[in-house]
């Protein structure tokens, strides 16, 4: 188990209020409201666990069912979620997201609308409670203000990329129904909270900031605001992305890890390379179940696991295709080839890259998910970090930002300085040039069927689609896919593996079915 230390300061938080509130059960709650109002003066110390509501949304809300992951991972063209021997068809929830066929009465992609606002809530209420004075907040009010306004806009950065046009709520005492904004209205309203709040944020970057929205981490998620804000709104940002780049270049606060895989590792707190991370802890933060849903349930045999796995999604076969062989991202994101069981030596399962088709699979077709550490003695919740914010995102976004407007030669500069440390056993192919970032993609877009590919549309008539390659093997199953194939045009255009082109309006997702039967001002996105 992770040993618990400043930055899993949310997770001890929520843990003591819960067992304080099960714990005392002859509370006089005129008392207690008494104690609150005149006697709790809240210090810098207090600030973790006033805040703790709002982080702890970000665990079902990232790699848990039908969160961020599935909506970003299985709707785009790395991964998958065929029928297996043991089931996984779930009433073709994972089809559905493959094939873009969603509708707003189904689980997908409703639950991560429902988590944002969640978040949202309880961020309204704790800017409420100090606000008014009923926290009453002796030092650090505009930080605490600040932070939590953050953490409020990321959640609407969130609800902003996948449905667009939602409701704004900053007032926790309104009880009226709220009024849908557009997307356009979203997006000034997320680069406004962003902006107004990053003067104030702490600069510190330590572990009693880890997992919490520093100047950096908004700087960041403002910057990629920026990077897709042609798709929100029409008008390209592609300088102001740079600008928050640069801010977070210059700060010489993070650096790329030696290794790729040091970032995903049950101890990546200790990553200089993370910028924003959601903690996870296999017993007191169990909600990130990734291993669960890719390992096939003999792979108990191989780590070994306290838990038998699920086994469910895997990688695309075009998508495996892409890779150079020498590309070391190639085997520290995907389980590849011959396991043996880790006390006998016994082959247990070989995992195959084809995968007959998404209705029907065996047990050992695609590879399997093993970028987020599977270590001997697994349980059903991981205690690795997702890392929604890299440096190696900063740099990436700014390389595509210069190569959008026109500095392939700096792009492919930087490009080059990423991959230089999966190409140790051959460096000269870690050089990207600027006449390689302008071409087409590599992936063989095409429908698949009965184990084969049975059309080719390819990628070379992918504008910048060797950039788009790059992030796919830079940030395979981190929760960004969708977004990177909507902003170079391919998410509605390109066939792979049983998806088929759909229409544009499945760019965003639908405002869920029960939202519009309980707030008569919301009006369906067109198209569903």
């Amino acid at each position: 188990m992770k040993k618990y230390h400043n930055h899993k300061w949310f997770l001890t938080a929520a843990l003591a209020g819960t067992m304080l509130m099960n714990s005392c059960t002859k509370l006089d709650e005129e008392v207690y409201s008494e104690l609150l109002a005149q006697n709790f003066q809240a210090t810098a110390q207090d600030v973790p666990a006033l805040i703790a509501p709002v982080y702890t949304v970000l665990r079902a809300n990232t790699a848990s069912w039908q969160a961020l992951f599935d909506l970003q991972e299985e709707a785009a063209d790395q991964i998958v979620t065929p029928a297996r021997p043991n089931g996984w068809v779930d009433g073709g929830t994972y089809r559905r997201m493959h094939e873009h066929v969603w509708t707003p009465t189904q689980g997908q992609p409703n639950g991560l609308y429902n988590r944002c606002y969640t978040g949202i809530n309880n961020a309204n209420r704790v800017l409420f409670q100090i606000e008014s004075g009923e926290i009453p907040v002796t030092s650090g009010k505009d930080a605490i203000i600040a932070e939590l306004k953050a953490a409020r806009a990321y959640y609407y950065y969130l609800l902003l990329d996948n449905h667009g046009n939602v409701p704004i709520v900053t007032d926790f005492k309104d009880t009226s129904l709220p009024v849908q904004r557009t997307r356009q209205q979203v997006y000034d309203f997320v680069v406004k909270e962003f902006t107004d709040a990053i003067p104030n944020l702490s600069p510190v970057v330590s572990k009693a900031t880890y997992g919490r929205m520093t100047r950096w981490a908004a700087k960041a998620f403002l910057a990629r605001v920026y990077l897709n804000a042609q798709v929100y709104t029409g008008t390209a940002k592609w300088a102001e992305c740079i600008q928050q780049c640069n801010d977070i270049i210059a700060s010489n606060q993070y650096a790329l890890t030696t290794t790729y895989k040091e970032n995903f590792t049950s101890t990546n707190e200790n990553s200089k390379e993370i910028i924003f991370a959601v903690p996870y802890d296999e017993i007191f933060a169990t909600e990130s179940n990734l291993h669960m849903k890719t390992l096939d349930p003999l792979m108990q045999l191989v780590y070994p696991m306290q838990v038998q796995p699920w086994g469910g999604n895997c990688a695309v076969p075009q998508w495996i295709d892409t890779y150079d062989p020498d590309d070391r991202r190639l085997r520290d994101t995907w389980i590849m080839g011959p396991q043996y069981n880790a006390t006998t030596g016994a082959l247990v399962i070989d995992y195959v890259k084809t995968v007959t088709s998404i209705a029907s699979s065996t047990s050992n077709q695609g590879y399997r998910i093993g970028k987020y550490e599977i270590k001997a003695g697994m349980r059903g919740g991981s205690s690795v970090d997702f890392p929604l914010m890299r440096y190696a995102d900063v740099l990436m976004m700014k390389a595509e930002s210069l190569l959008r407007t026109g500095d392939a030669a700096q792009a492919a500069t930087i490009v080059t300085q990423v991959r230089q440390r999966n190409f140790a056993s051959n460096p000269a192919k870690a050089t990207v040039t600027a006449a390689q970032l302008q071409q087409g993609s590599s992936y063989s877009y095409g429908e698949w069927a009965n184990g084969a590919q049975t059309t080719v549309e390819g990628g070379a008539d992918i504008p910048f689609g060797r950039m788009l390659d790059e992030l796919g093997w830079e940030f395979a199953a981190e929760a960004k896919r969708r977004q990177d194939l909507i902003r170079f045009g391919v998410f509605h255009r390109k066939s792979w593996f049983s998806h088929k082109p759909s229409a544009t309006f499945r760019n965003i997702f639908p405002i869920p079915a029960n939202s519009l039967l309980t707030n008569t001002n919301l009006k369906q996105n067109p198209g569903y």
